[in-house]
């Protein structure tokens, strides 16, 4: 088969396509015929700086496409079905292979892009709102990095739930493009100070929560917009520098600051299940995945150079 590699940790110069080993059958898994792949900015973090896991590597989490061999333990999963998948890499190739519980039925006549981008990214989002922070209705939210793919699935997700929703993101024109999503403020961070517009916007009480997929110094602003009991989810580390926060600021008013990682929980029953229904809300019409560009898999390093140029709205999609 065909893959996007990289022998060496680096920009999106070290990838290169080349032909790499069909992947194996596992007896609990599944191999698909790659058909999207969803870049994850987890995937560009990993090229960067991440360990090489084979060498030389295959990157990504996430891709769809259609069943082409089934394990000999699974007995729910059957060749020919559509599926969206999750793994710790190897999505970047025109086959992989997965366990089949990190697989997710693709509904007839969804587009297998759109469903390529769902796993991670809606159920990311969904975690930071619902598990970790307890969102309800009534409530305020800042979405930081609100262009982003969990950024672009935490606006409606908040919004359908009848939370206020304000969103940074790099750009006026970029964060016109979310409003259609249910933004109601934005904020461009490259000309305003986050914390005190959101202030502003608040009556200076602050927001209830913060969705926070950027870390580094943007984590100590998000303690700082928060109001009285806020709470934080902290989500992966776009900015790829040190996160130091001043505790400090969190006791007086008894704000929280929480942790978010679906990888630690993929294989879960809650958190499988909450994926599929994810899915099956967006095929139905009820959510909106936004597919920013689409790639061919030959030009993954201009895939990634784009994503981290900042100008995409949503997902950068590859197709073999």
């Amino acid at each position: 088969m065909k893959a996007a590699v990289y022998y060496e940790n680096g920009g999106p110069e070290v990838l290169r396509y080349e032909d790499f080993p069909d992947p194996s059958l596992h007896p609990k898994g599944v191999i698909i015929k790659v058909e999207a792949i969803a870049i994850e900015g987890g995937d560009t973090l990993n090229r960067f700086r991440g360990p090489l896991m084979t060498n030389p590597h295959v990157v990504g989490y996430q891709a769809a496409g259609e069943i082409v061999a089934v394990g000999a333990e699974v007995s729910h999963l059957k060749v020919g079905q559509k599926v969206a998948t999750v793994n710790n890499w190897g999505s970047h190739a025109e086959l992989r292979s997965v366990p089949a519980r990190n697989c997710w039925i693709i509904p007839d006549g969804f587009d297998v892009k759109k469903a390529a981008a769902i796993p991670v990214t809606f159920g990311t989002a969904d975690d930071c709102l619902f598990e970790a922070s307890r969102l309800k209705a009534g409530e305020t939210v800042l979405v930081q990095a609100g262009a982003s793919g969990v950024g672009v699935a935490a606006i409606q997700l908040a919004k359908r739930a009848g939370a206020t929703v304000l969103a940074t993101a790099s750009s006026d024109e970029r964060l016109e493009r979310l409003k259609p999503l249910g933004l109601d403020h934005g904020i461009n961070y490259a000309r305003e100070d986050v914390v005190k517009e959101v202030m502003r916007l608040t009556d200076k009480k602050g927001v209830d929560v913060v969705v926070d997929s950027v870390g580094g110094p943007t984590l100590q602003g998000s303690i700082n917009a928060l109001a009285y009991r806020g709470r934080v989810a902290m989500v992966g580390a776009a900015g790829r520098e040190p996160m130091v926060v001043d505790v400090g600021t969190m006791m007086g008013g008894n704000r929280q600051l929480r942790g978010v990682f679906l990888g630690a929980e993929i294989m879960t029953d809650r958190v499988h299940d909450n994926v599929q229904r994810l899915i099956d809300e967006a095929a139905r019409g009820e959510l909106e995945v936004v597919i920013d560009k689409v790639f061919p898999l030959s030009d993954a390093a201009g895939a990634h150079a784009y994503i981290e140029s900042r100008a995409a709205v949503g997902r950068v999609v590859l197709v073999p």
